[in-house]
């Protein structure tokens, strides 16, 4: 019997709490937004999934106090090497391993279920947020209200309801909330079947070496990927005329792998058949429902981007639903997440298809423009991050849109953590404020020497960023740091974790 006392009531529900999910909920809890996560799975999934991630999916770890915990369980990554068929290079998408502007490095690779781990772990920090497992959502409601958000409790088969102001999807492809919002899809046309193949190693094999390898081979393009630990991948194209569940059998695989390994040198942990499809949601928000992650957009993974888009349909999506929930600012905010997300994702799934198409010789020479072509050597890649749609950037500003650096303070801390998951003005001198506006962060050269020489570099006299780190406007004189300055209602200043 259902239960028919008053439902419990939210600020946020979260239904999936996968990696974005997860991420969107210790952001929520940062903010102090009661916020209850809703996922169907008993425990995390056991099995590889997404194995990159970038610098700035890190910063935003550290934004909420868990990339000391993640760091054990990440290795930097060189880089990939795109190889024709006799082992010469095509394309060179070297990572460096220095530390980038966002004060982490490039390229993380790491175990889908560690990171996930230390996600869930850290929503205990948040008083305000509650993890419900074996939870299967089945009907939205909403009204002028909120949102009736029903589910059944799977280990017992009680069906339950409870009430949020707003509704947000985290469930992957065949996302339920998406449904309920009535959104299509845009197909970017990219549809392939991937045999993937994750293994763990029982002797070493340095010459497998720690790049990631793209086998351009038109008879059966092939991926190599270096996991942590003793795990390797390897994704290979299943051809037209090959069964899906014929392909994944264990004969067949080692069959594919000869060329690289043997039985003696791994166990299979992982075969089965994906297709890669390259798809954007419509409609990413109806009224209190929302989309974020793969229930927004999907993407072959050649670029290592999936992930790493749904962390920051998180940070651009969090900061916003506590600003209209906490401090009052209009839901329209609201409108501004899909303007500013969708561009910059469709961006990266564009380039993730161009370099498809390298690896599977279907349009190379597309796919290879992409980079910068160099004398006698190859094509040298260096993806660079697309700029946000149009949103809340103020006016056409230099460096609106883009992401800030992330300085180092004077006393050798990250800039971030004095921060906190605010917003923030950077400006050479204080002194240059008539007024310090209540709630709002200012850093300094005092504070960070790196700042003056920053924005004179970019001949502004200021900078005002945004809690995900974007920046918002800058100011080239008093006068337009004055309008800057206006143009922003500060939200209440969030600590940032300890």
């Amino acid at each position: 019997m259902q239960d028919k006392s008053v439902p419990e009531e939210f600020d946020v529900v979260i239904v999936g709490r996968g990696p974005v999910g997860a991420t969107l909920a210790n952001l929520l809890g940062l903010c102090g937004v009661r916020t209850l996560v809703l996922e169907r799975e008993a425990r995390t999934y056991h099995l590889p999934r997404a194995v990159h991630f970038d610098d700035e999916c890190m910063r935003l770890f550290q934004t909420v106090g868990l990339a000391d915990a993640i760091l054990p369980h990440v290795i930097l990554s060189p880089g990939m090497l795109f190889l024709d068929t006799d082992g010469k290079m095509l394309l060179d998408w070297s990572r460096p391993q220095t530390l980038t502007p966002m004060g982490w490095n490039l390229s993380y690779r790491f175990h889908q279920p560690d990171l996930e781990d230390v996600l869930i772990s850290g929503l205990a920090r948040w008083p305000h947020v509650t993890l419900r497992s074996r939870c299967d959502v089945f009907a939205l409601d909403q009204d002028e209200h909120g949102v009736r958000v029903r589910y059944e409790d799977l280990s017992n088969g009680k069906l339950s309801e409870v009430r949020a102001g707003y509704v947000i999807g985290c469930d992957g492809a065949r996302s339920l909330v998406r449904r309920f919002i009535g959104s299509g899809m845009d197909d970017l046309g990219f549809h392939e079947r991937w045999l993937v193949i994750d293994v763990l190693l029982k002797r070493a094999r340095d010459d497998l070496g720690d790049y990631s390898l793209q086998h351009c081979d038109p008879r059966r393009p092939a991926t190599y990927v270096r996991g942590t630990g003793t795990r390797r991948r390897w994704e290979i194209t299943v051809l037209p005329d090959e069964d899906s569940n014929d392909v994944a059998q264990p004969a067949k695989v080692w069959q594919l792998l000869s060329r690289w390994i043997t039985p003696e040198d791994a166990d299979l942990e992982r075969a089965a058949v994906y297709t890669f499809h390259s798809v954007i949601a419509q409609q990413w928000r109806n009224g209190r429902l929302l989309l974020a992650g793969d229930s927004a957009h999907q993407t072959p993974p050649f670029l290592g981007q999936g992930m790493c888009a749904g962390i920051r349909d998180a940070a651009n999506l969090a900061w916003k639903l506590a600003s209209v929930i906490r401090d009052g600012a209009a839901p329209d905010l609201l409108a501004t997440y899909q303007s500013e997300r969708q561009p910059h994702v469709r961006e990266f799934i564009e380039l993730a298809i161009r370099l498809g198409g390298v690896i599977n010789t279907k349009a190379i020479e597309t796919g290879l423009a992409a980079g910068q072509a160099r004398q006698n050597a190859p094509v040298k890649l260096e993806v660079k991050k697309p700029l946000l749609g149009p949103g809340l950037a103020l006016g056409n500003l230099p460096l609106a849109g883009h992401l800030a650096p992330q300085f180092m303070l004077n006393d050798g801390s990250r800039g971030d953590d004095r921060i906190g998951y605010g917003h923030v003005l950077f400006v050479e001198s204080a002194a240059r404020l008539p007024l310090s506006p209540p709630g709002l962060k200012i850093l300094t050269n005092d504070d960070a020497e790196g700042v003056g020489p920053w924005l004179r570099e970019h001949g502004i006299t200021a900078a005002l960023v945004r809690p995900d780190r974007y920046i918002r406007g800058t100011a080239r004189n008093d006068a337009e740091l004055d309008r800057l300055i206006a143009a922003i209602t500060v939200p209440t200043h969030v600590p940032s974790a300890a």
